[in-house]
């Protein structure tokens, strides 16, 4: 049976990842794939990969992590988010470097909700003086 060391969940926008920290070698698979292959571009995969580089845990552990919701930008920040909470949750240690690169704060700003009478959220329709 696989033991989870630290479970923990990020969010992001309208994404959510549920994140789990196990023994391992090193490993990161996201719904099923390897890390470089679910995120294309390398800016991506460094974001998820920071708080292992902060808490020097890089090959110490394997991650498995089920992300859905938003799109590619969102789901790697919830992937972060998550990764730093579970880490915490396997050591307590860890804590004050997450929180001072600030990996464990919720990045709370949302698409703001269309109103009526407007185009989109703040733009308004075209204005015709004819």
């Amino acid at each position: 049976m696989i033991k989870n060391l630290g479970i923990g969940t990020g969010r992001r926008k309208t994404s959510v990842a549920r994140v789990y920290v196990r023994d391992g070698s090193g490993e990161i698979s996201i719904n099923g794939k390897e890390l470089a292959q679910y995120f294309c571009l390398g800016e991506h995969v460094a974001m998820v990969r920071q708080p292992l580089a902060v808490t020097a845990s890089e090959g110490k552990f394997d991650i498995l992590i089920n992300v859905y919701g938003g799109g590619i930008s969102g789901q790697a920040g919830a992937c972060r988010h998550g990764l730093a909470r579970a880490l915490c949750k396997v050591d307590e240690t860890n804590t004050p470097s997450l929180r001072s690169n600030g990996y464990l704060t919720r990045d709370s700003r949302m698409v703001e909700r269309k109103k009526y009478g407007r185009a989109g959220a703040r733009r308004r329709f075209q204005f015709s003086k004819r």
